[in-house]
Formats: structure tokens, C-alpha cells, sequence
């Protein structure tokens, strides 16, 4: 996984997540359409919105054993969704979507974070995004017998997520996921 890296290496410490305030997926998403580089023609869909959203949860939880915010992310059959985002950008459809008239204030540690989830995920494609998430397991557990295009609002859980991309950085929890209320 080619996003793994970059997120593997945000130089943040241990002691840094006690910085990082538990946030909503709608805050987090909204740091993402404020700080796409738009000069350079990029944009964010609500797709990869979703997407992004989704490895900032769960590189967060692979991280820190927290997690970012508190909303379930469910197994779609495009991915992974936070429902609230898709009830906000639902009419959005396929086009990009557009920058907050406020940018959300987090500290710099979140920031530094959603930073590096950005450089990870950034650059890739809605689709691709989703064909990612279509190959990796907290997804296709949690989905079980499903296929691809059918239906499904189960909650990807959110051990599954830390599990799953801890591994891929050489980090094992135990137990339940801690809260991160600040």
C-alpha cells in the first residue's frame, strides 16, 4: 500500500495523541475540502471524500489505539462511509466538491496528521481510492458473502481498522478501542 508509508512516518510520538482532540467526521472532512491544492486543479469528490476520511479514522486508530471520531464508518458498496457525510454531499453526486467558507480550527497535531493522510491519499483517484478499499479486509470482513455492488450498512469495526493497518506500521493493541475525548 502505497499510502501506508507516508502515514507510517508522520513523526508524531506517542505522547502526541494526547494533543490530537477527538473531532467529528464532518470536521475532518471539511479540513480535507479547505486544504485541497485547487491552483493545481486538484479537487475532492464526494467519493473520495469519503475515502479520505476513512484512512484518516483508520490510520488514526492503527496509530494511537483512538479514535479521531466517534462516528461509525460502514461497509458500502463503493466503500467505506461515514453516513452523515454522505447524508450532507449526497446531491453532490460526481462533481468536486467545495472548500468550506470557514476552515475548521484543529491543533496543529491534527493537522499535522490530516496532513500526512492527504499526502498519502491525496493523489490517487476517487475510484482507485475505492478499489483500495475494496482489496483490504476491514472492508471485505466486514461485508462477509456480499457482493461488491450489493448493499450493506454494517459498521466497519473500528478494531478491525486498527488491526488491520497497525500491522501494516508494526503496531499491536489489545482490547478495545480507548476513547479520545478532549
Amino acid at each position: 500500500m502505497k499510502g501506508a508509508c507516508a502515514i507510517a512516518q508522520i513523526g508524531l510520538s506517542p505522547g502526541s495523541a494526547m494533543a490530537i482532540k477527538q473531532t467529528d467526521a464532518g470536521t475532518v472532512a471539511n479540513w480535507f475540502l479547505a486544504n485541497v491544492d485547487r491552483e493545481s486543479g486538484d479537487s475532492i469528490t464526494h467519493l473520495k471524500l469519503q475515502k479520505l476520511v476513512y484512512y484518516a479514522q483508520a490510520w488514526y486508530l492503527a496509530n494511537f489505539n483512538k479514535a479521531l471520531f466517534r462516528e461509525d464508518v460502514e461497509a458500502w458498496a463503493h466503500g467505506p462511509v461515514a453516513p452523515s457525510l454522505w447524508q450532507q454531499y449526497k446531491d453532490s453526486r460526481w462533481d468536486a466538491l467545495s472548500a468550506p467558507q470557514t476552515p475548521p480550527e484543529l491543533t496543529q497535531e491534527t493537522a499535522a496528521f490530516l496532513r500526512a493522510v492527504m499526502r498519502g491519499y491525496g493523489k490517487f483517484e476517487a475510484k482507485y481510492l475505492e478499489e483500495m478499499t475494496h482489496r483490504e479486509d476491514p472492508w471485505k470482513i466486514t461485508r462477509g458473502d456480499l457482493r461488491p455492488y450489493e448493499r450493506c450498512s454494517k459498521c466497519i469495526p473500528k478494531e478491525l481498522m486498527r488491526d488491520f493497518y497497525g500491522k501494516k506500521i508494526k503496531k499491536s493493541w489489545k482490547g478495545p478501542v480507548t476513547s479520545n475525548q478532549g
